[in-house]
């Protein structure tokens, strides 16, 4: 998926009058030199645009007000190339309301240790004018990013890079729009969730139809129509007749095909870009939506079963976070099934009973038509394929009952020993960092759910940055865990978030 918007990010470079004209224009000739720097980079993805020197009070809340009324801009960029006395920058940075990084950089990379003096001192003085900057965003308990490094650095731009995403992610989940097909499954607790304070959290907007409003649309599409997108997938996909009549196999598959037209047509219409169904609440569909739903998904659609919201629209979230984004592995909603304790080859199967996004998709992917003792309509059609190989983030957004908690894990996918010929799903194998005993106890602790937003493309300081935006909690479990540590951490989080 690409974005609609040609998002940019504003670089903003603080300073002061004291040391005269030329001084300035030393200042706006290193900004500008910084910003080329950074494009030129082809690291970024997204554009850097340089705005003039800020010295005062006056141009830093214009600035910032400026940045929050264009809606290509999807953050700022700040440094202090000299000293910026902090004050005038409060009313600024009070009215700021998009995400905000901290570059803590400087021009030159090393000090010039024949030729320095105090002019140079003066002029050069990041960290200290940084120190000024970063002591009033701290007092006024604003969240930003800080990174810290030569801007050459390809460690320092590929961090940068990193942030863009997120802060599109904060951005562009004001916009997210989940539409349920049915209510979450009964006595389940973990999909459940309070949406008004989602909505006010994350922005999103979550609303409800009965499934017999998408139905009338299924049922409108014509014959037509669904044939020729049948026809695209058996030209697409393999297809595993696995002993059916072909005939029979291809109506199944013609289900699904009218539903994605169907389902198409209402999310588009209706402007929503995610999407939940239920098996126990399907009124007059001929089959629970499986290659449907797992093709939207590849078109950056959020998805949720069981009437899991939240999933669907972190889903979308981080299809979002990655869009566009160069050799992109995927994105994916998932579920934790069942385990492989042998020692040394130690993981956990993941799955669902029909959709998981093709975008994780490693070699071939088919179609298979197999019976589904939930739901009580027809064998429903569906993708099958494994998933690739290498690390990724496995995420599940909790309600608390008084706050959400974000918990990430970092994972490893890996090949399974063996091919599953009776295994009639799409499935990923991951073992969880440090290990699987700890991950899954870490898991569990922290109360993750048995769904999750998977990405082979985010890592867990991306997912953290989202959560401090939001002002959430996150726990990420990865080699660094240690169950004692984290039961403390779960302890003095409940005391700071459950203040809040």
């Amino acid at each position: 998926m690409q974005f609609t918007k040609s998002y940019k990010f504003w670089f903003a470079t603080g300073s002061q009058d004291l040391y005269g004209d030329e001084c300035l224009r030393k200042v706006a000739d290193h900004s500008k030199e910084i910003v080329a720097g950074l494009n030129a980079s082809g690291k970024l993805p997204f554009e850097v645009v340089l705005k003039p020197t800020l010295i005062s009070q006056a141009s830093i809340r214009q600035t910032f007000n400026d940045a929050n009324n264009d809606p290509e801009c999807a953050g700022v960029i700040t440094w202090m190339h000299t000293f910026s006395p902090a004050k005038m920058w409060i009313l600024g940075l009070q009215e700021f309301r998009k995400p905000l990084c901290h570059l803590h950089t400087q021009f030159n990379e090393e000090i010039p240790y024949d030729t320095i003096d105090m002019d140079f001192m003066n002029e050069n003085q990041s960290a200290h004018g940084d120190r000024e900057y970063g002591h009033i965003v701290s007092r006024m308990g604003i969240e930003r990013k800080v990174i810290v490094g030569h801007w050459q650095d390809p460690e320092v731009v590929e961090e940068l890079a990193g942030w863009m995403y997120t802060a599109v992610g904060a951005i562009e989940s004001s916009h997210i729009r989940v539409c349920r097909f049915g209510d979450n499954m009964n006595n389940v607790a973990v999909t459940e969730g309070d949406k008004v304070e989602a909505q006010i959290k994350f922005g999103w907007e979550i609303d409800h139809y009965n499934v017999n409003d998408l139905v009338e649309i299924v049922n409108a599409v014509s014959d037509s129509d669904t044939n020729a997108l049948t026809d695209e997938y058996y030209s697409k996909y393999k297809i595993l007749l696995e002993g059916r009549d072909a005939d029979e196999f291809r109506k199944h598959v013609s289900v699904q095909a009218r539903q994605e037209i169907g389902l198409r047509k209402f999310l588009e219409e209706n402007n929503y870009h995610a999407v939940v169904t239920h098996f126990g609440m399907l009124g007059g569909l001929k089959q629970l939506p499986g290659l449907s739903i797992q093709r939207l998904m590849e078109d950056g659609y959020g998805f949720g079963a069981e009437g899991d919201w939240k999933t669907a629209a972190l889903v979308r979230l981080m299809k979002l976070m990655t869009a566009g984004k160069k050799d992109a592995k995927g994105t994916s909603f998932m579920e934790d099934y069942t385990y492989n304790f042998v020692k040394g080859k130690e993981g956990i199967l993941q799955a669902h009973m029909l959709e998981v996004c093709p975008s994780i998709a490693d070699g071939d992917i088919s179609i298979k038509v197999c019976p589904l003792s939930m739901g009580n309509r027809e064998d429903p059609a569906r993708l099958v394929f494994t998933g690739k190989e290498g690390k990724g983030v496995a995420c599940s957004l909790i309600d608390l009952g008084h706050r959400f908690r974000l918990i990430i894990s970092c994972v490893d996918v890996k090949k399974t020993e063996k091919e599953m010929p009776k295994l009639p799903v799409a499935t990923a194998f991951w073992t969880p960092e440090p290990d699987l005993k700890t991950g899954a106890a870490a898991w569990i602790l922290a109360g993750g759910a048995h769904h999750t937003s998977f990405s082979y493309d985010l890592n867990a300081q991306q997912m953290v940055d989202l959560a401090d935006a939001f002002g959430i909690e996150s726990v990420v479990i990865d080699n660094n865990t240690d169950l004692r540590s984290l039961k403390n951490e779960l302890r003095w989080n409940e005391m700071y978030f459950g203040r809040r």
